[in-house]
């Protein structure tokens, strides 16, 4: 029995509900304090699942005529807003009277402020004393208007400068906007925010909220074919020859032709990830294996691939012959060798595949099953709205002026589109309340939202630390329903399973067509080419590898960057790795599915036991019926599982699943196990011999733990037939079982029976290639990965 303290731990992990204030809507009068803030009753804007936050927003422009220091006898202006205690400046400009700011915005945060008046100081950067300023401009903030998108931006206004005291006016205007809005307002990424007064230079751009594209990607197919008149140094031996293709950083070969030969033959597919705009060359040579540790290169081709012919089915592409230039072999002349042209050729196949969609996370979390190409795109089925509220309790994540402190910011990534809220500095309980939306295409997808510690700001990481993530699979949710839930924000670490603090998320997924979505149910997941000329398990594996760290690398070059450490977090790029506590857990999944069949055994056991008299007449009334009228068999099953699923639906689950760290064994892993699952890939152990056996032990059983997880994954998806986890699922299956009830209790079993057998035994000719209706309903239900850590 467990004691109350681990109940209140294992409570800890768990999803909670949560009742923020959404899209709420104020009564007229609007809100008051600080001196009167609001007093539109257009308050509120598309923003509906966050809480509205309000900012006081200032637009400097520009100014003209501003007077010259009389010491210096000129001008190095720049404008300072200060309101209560916090300070922002523009750049200064060197010898200028009529400075220009290009619209630079502040945003003070209303929670934050202690004052009733706003006031715009120009200074003069050489003004001697320093406290000193050219004019100034103030404002009462119960006169400052009120703006919601979507009306106009504010325009602005030419004010004249003030003295010290106010009274009089002085030479020189300046060009401002004053305004209050709320986060939804255009200005809000781009501003300079009270919030984060204390970061300067460089730190600003990286704390800004951004919208990321991942990069369009590719597969490149090279077809190798054959090569023509290949000669080797010692041309008194045939070479043994293979062709080695680098694109990027992938570096694929052929196989060693047969026979020895200047023709020879491969017609072997190489498969590479590329992405658009195409920055990579193809570089292909031809090579001599002389010998064990030596190879000789015989011909190279260099060639661009926006030339290359872009795929949008499987029908064949032409092939072509590409001349190969050699590196001759005569003497050399100033340590160079001239670079020789001659009829050595080789013959290429090449196709940029656009009906295929390029994996670049695991298909447990996919986020997007679209094909490369946007002609074979279809319509959205639905939106999905995310609003990131808060988070509570986050961990210190470094040390600033001795002192914890986390500047945390959020990572949400859902097909295509990444999203960064701006970053809240030096908070455990940051409040962002940003809302972000995307367009949904299937809604057997997940979503995966991940918060981080940003490094520009402070300690003596070179890497934004994980604070943990989320992740939500879109089917899960009932539609057009908001759900309001604290998400803990869990990470296993070497010394174990550490909550970091809770995530506030508020989520929508809203149908546009009901009928369509039914329609995907019965269609493949993934684009039929990868059915129709499927890759290998190993190639998947590998071509999954390179368009991660492709999208890393692309992503890392953003203004500003997201980070490699962030990009590969949020693609679970070391899923695949060996872990003890996985294997057991995938295990104990397995057994946890047979626990009903040993639940039946039992229960006819005592049946069998007459344990209880009235069950057992029952049952052997019922057994006599089905002996008697055979044909009653398949239909009493269906309408079994039809009254299963009509009972479980009052037992449906109200929210989407989150990490279940009983499911992970994250608590009761062994320090040694975890020591093993953090250890590095080769292993960091000294003797050669061990870290062989050890690295390919652990190989192996990473291939064994993603075997047995598929297995549980399928036994998952036979409980969800039935369990409501996805409603729209379990509703068409249970209508599915009535209708199929009902047609089997009119229809002769013979009859059935025959049909089904012929259907069974028919010919090739009458089988396709792509699945089965019931085999793509069956693969898009969800399973309990989700859940996994």
């Amino acid at each position: 029995m467990s004691s109350p303290a681990a109940g209140d731990k294992e409570a800890d992990y768990k999803l909670k509900d949560t009742k923020p204030n959404l899209g709420e809507r104020w009564p007229h009068g609007g809100i008051r304090g600080g001196g009167g803030w609001i007093t539109s009753e257009r308050a509120t804007s598309t923003y509906d699942l966050v809480e509205q936050m309000f900012y006081l927003y200032v637009r400097v422009v520009k100014a003209k005529d501003l007077p010259p220091d009389p010491v210096t006898g000129s001008c190095d202006p720049y404008v300072e807003v200060k309101l209560g205690n916090y300070k922002g400046r523009t750049q200064h400009f060197e010898k200028k009277t009529n400075p220009e700011w290009n619209n630079q915005v502040f945003a003070f945060s209303k929670d934050k402020i202690q004052s009733t008046v706003l006031e715009v100081f120009v200074r003069d950067k050489e003004m001697v004393p320093r406290d000193q300023y050219v004019g100034k401009v103030v404002f009462d903030l119960n006169e400052v208007p009120t703006r919601v998108p979507p009306d106009s931006p504010l325009a602005p206004q030419w004010y004249k400068l003030e003295d010290r005291k106010g009274d009089t006016k002085v030479k020189g205007e300046i060009m401002l906007a004053v305004w209050m809005g709320t986060q939804a307002d255009e200005a809000f990424p781009d501003a300079w925010h009270s919030d984060a007064a204390l970061v300067h230079g460089e730190g600003i751009y990286n704390i800004r909220s951004k919208v990321y594209v991942s990069p369009k990607l590719w597969y490149l197919r090279v077809n190798v074919i054959e090569a023509q008149d290949v000669e080797p140094q010692d041309k008194s031996q045939p070479p043994q020859a293979f062709a080695k293709i680098q694109v990027g950083k992938q570096i694929l070969k052929t196989k060693l032709c047969p026979t020895k030969t200047t023709n020879p033959v491969w017609n072997e597919d190489l498969i590479f990830v590329v992405a658009e705009p195409f920055e990579e060359q193809l570089v292909l040579t031809v090579e001599n294996k002389v010998s064990s540790a030596k190879d000789e290169v015989m011909g190279r081709l260099i060639t661009q691939l926006n030339g290359f012919e872009r795929r949008l089915d499987h029908r064949v592409v032409h092939s072509r012959w590409f001349n190969l230039e050699k590196f001759g072999f005569g003497t050399l002349e100033g340590d160079k060798r001239h670079e020789l042209k001659f009829s050595s050729r080789v013959h290429l196949r090449v196709c940029l595949e656009g009906a295929y969609h390029v994996m670049d996370e695991s298909t447990m979390y996919i986020s997007d099953v679209r094909p490369t190409a946007r002609q074979l795109w279809k319509q959205p089925v639905g939106i999905f709205e995310v609003g990131i509220l808060s988070a509570q309790g986050l961990q210190p994540m470094k040390k600033n002026d001795g002192k914890g402190s986390t500047d945390a910011y959020c990572v949400a990534k859902y097909g295509q589109k990444w999203v960064r809220t701006r970053t809240v500095t030096d908070s455990f309980s940051p409040k962002w309340n940003e809302q972000y939306t995307w367009e949904v295409y299937d809604p057997c997808t997940v979503i995966t939202i991940g918060v981080f510690d940003n490094c520009h700001l402070g300690g003596n990481d070179k890497n934004d630390s994980r604070i943990g993530k989320v992740r939500i699979r879109l089917s899960t949710l009932e539609m057009d329903r908001i759900y309001t839930h604290s998400y803990p924000l869990l990470v296993l670490q070497p010394s174990g399973l550490k909550k970091m603090g809770e995530l506030q998320l508020a989520v929508r997924f809203t149908c546009l067509s009901l009928a369509h979505i039914i329609y995907l149910y019965g269609h493949p997941l993934l684009p039929k080419m990868h059915y129709l000329h499927p890759f290998t398990v190993n190639q998947l594996d590998s071509l999954r590898f390179q368009a991660m760290s492709i999208v890393a690398t692309r992503l890392a070059r953003a203004e500003p960057s997201l980070r490699k450490e962030v990009v590969e977090y949020m693609l679970d790029v070391d899923s695949h790795m060996w872990s003890m506590r996985r294997s057991k857990a995938n295990f104990f999944r397995i057994v946890a599915l047979f626990s009903g069949v040993i639940s039946m055994n039992r229960w006819l056991g005592e049946v069998c036991q007459w344990k209880n008299p009235i069950t057992s007449i029952l049952v052997h009334i019922l057994y006599f019926i089905l002996i008697c009228f055979p044909e009653l068999i398949l239909p009493t099953i269906f309408l079994y599982m039809f009254l299963i699923g009509i009972w479980n639906f009052r037992f449906r689950p109200r929210h989407p699943p989150h990490m279940d760290i009983k499911l992970s064994w994250a608590e009761a892993v062994h320090a040694d196990e975890l020591d093993e699952e953090f250890d590095t890939f080769p292993t960091s152990k000294t003797q050669d011999v061990a870290r062989m056996r050890y690295d390919r032990l652990r190989s192996v059983a990473g291939r064994i733990q993603t075997v047995v997880g598929d297995i549980a994954t399928q036994g998952e998806r036979f409980r969800a037939l039935l369990s409501w986890r996805d409603p729209r699922a379990t509703s068409l299956y249970v209508v599915f079982c009535l209708v199929v009830a009902i047609a089997l209790y009119i229809t002769p079993f013979k009859i059935v029976a025959l049909v089904a057998g012929i259907y069974w035994l028919r010919h090739p000719r009458f089988r396709s290639k792509m699945p089965s209706v019931p085999s793509n309903f069956f693969r898009r239900l969800p399973s309990r990965a989700d859940s996994l850590l």
